[in-house]
């Protein structure tokens, strides 16, 4: 009888330990299923703002971009870009058949047209006196590239007096002259029209006086 019941007690131990593995295998197979429960969750991302900046700008608003001139703003518009919500102006520059995207965040690369009085000024200058410099061609003309990008009226001014020739002809500039004489005519006669609201031709025909230049316009050579 006693080895009857030390057999009956083995048997049911082996039961005992068969049942407790199953119940750790159960417990592992449902954490697993947990943790690839959680990693197949959609992970929600958080869209960030650009830095909040007060906008200056309106639609239908004449703005000047430094490295392209005139140009008017025809929306102010929102994206998301890389996890970003960005506003921005949709600024036309017509004379180049070209839109820029400029985020309100960077508005501090735009500035107003300028005022009559500021207009007058650009005339004066023209009306005097070129600098006659001495350093080599290729300083100056990367000089007055940085003065037609900078933006500023007055710097324009300066490079058109400077480059004028006070004629159309060709042979009298060599062809970087020209070609910076011409980008920085373009760039003042546009914010002349604005300003003064005049057309082209009369924009035209008043900085050629200034400059002294014939009256045909400096484009007609070409």
């Amino acid at each position: 009888m006693g080895r009857k019941k030390i057999k009956k007690v083995k048997k049911n131990l082996k039961k005992l330990k068969i049942k407790l593995k199953k119940t750790k295998t159960e417990k592992k197979i449902v954490a697993t299923q947990k943790a690839s429960a959680i990693e197949e969750k959609v992970e929600i991302k958080k869209i960030k703002k650009q830095p909040t900046e007060k906008r200056i700008y309106n639609v239908n608003e004449y703005v000047v971009y430094p490295k392209h001139g005139v140009g008017k703003i025809t929306s102010i518009e929102k994206a998301v870009i890389g996890d970003i919500d960005i506003n921005f102006y949709k600024v036309l520059i017509e004379k180049d058949k070209l839109t820029l995207t400029i985020p309100i965040n960077q508005q501090s690369n735009l500035r107003r047209i300028s005022s009559i009085h500021q207009i007058n000024k650009c005339i004066a200058i023209l009306k005097s006196r070129p600098k006659i410099k001495r350093t080599m061609w290729s300083r100056r003309a990367q000089e007055y590239e940085q003065k037609i990008n900078s933006g500023k009226i007055y710097e324009l001014a300066e490079v058109v007096k400077d480059l004028n020739k006070n004629t159309n002809t060709i042979a009298d500039q060599s062809y970087s002259e020209r070609q910076l004489f011409e980008k920085a005519y373009d760039r003042l006669e546009s914010e002349f029209q604005v300003v003064l609201k005049a057309s082209t031709e009369d924009v035209k025909k008043k900085m050629n006086k200034a400059l002294g230049r014939e009256e045909k316009s400096i484009m007609e050579t070409q």
